[in-house]
């Protein structure tokens, strides 16, 4: 059956890094994936909605009937996705079930504002951008109870933390 790797973490944590290299592993063991990448979903598919609480709630809702849709398709669904809110994220649970897998990039604000690479940080805090995850009041990013994998992305190497997933794959 199909497991969905679902990567949740504040903009900056790693996500999509180590969602990349994880790609690359597992095609060199012969696994077929597919990848619903949060910035890329968004600006393809659901470019009306914006960062407001029930826009992201919509967005994940929305990603969450992406991966139902591609269930026999694939080995896994990698989902490098902020998913805020543990609302949506439970529900992604409910949904698949013991097929899905939590991996929650934990990173710590301060390490994720220092690497901003897209600058959207910078234009966040001089109040340039509403409803910015993690800064913003009113879009707290609400860190998972009980991931079934923890990757403390300011002290992992990318190769340890995906070492860490084929090692909870049993791969």
């Amino acid at each position: 059956m199909t497991k969905i790797l679902w990567f949740t973490g504040l903009s900056g944590s790693g996500k999509t890094t180590i969602a990349d290299s994880l790609k690359k592993e597992l095609e060199s063991r012969g696994k077929t994936y597919c990848v619903f990448d949060g910035d890329d979903v968004r600006e393809r598919l659901h470019k009306h909605l914006g960062f407001t609480p029930e826009d992201i709630k919509e967005n994940n809702r929305l990603i969450i009937e992406l991966c139902r849709e591609s269930l026999e398709r694939v080995d896994y669904i990698i989902v490098p996705v902020i998913s805020p809110f543990k609302e949506s994220r439970n529900k992604a649970r409910e949904v698949f079930g013991e097929n899905f897998v939590e991996i929650y990039l934990n990173c710590p604000l301060e390490v994720c504002i220092k690497r901003d690479v897209k600058g959207l940080y910078k234009k966040a805090l001089a109040g340039e951008i509403d409803n910015f995850i993690g800064i913003s009041e009113n879009v707290p990013y609400e860190p998972p109870d009980n991931p079934e994998i923890e990757i403390k992305s300011v002290n992992e190497k990318v190769e340890e933390s995906v070492q860490k997933i084929i090692s909870f794959l049993n791969l």
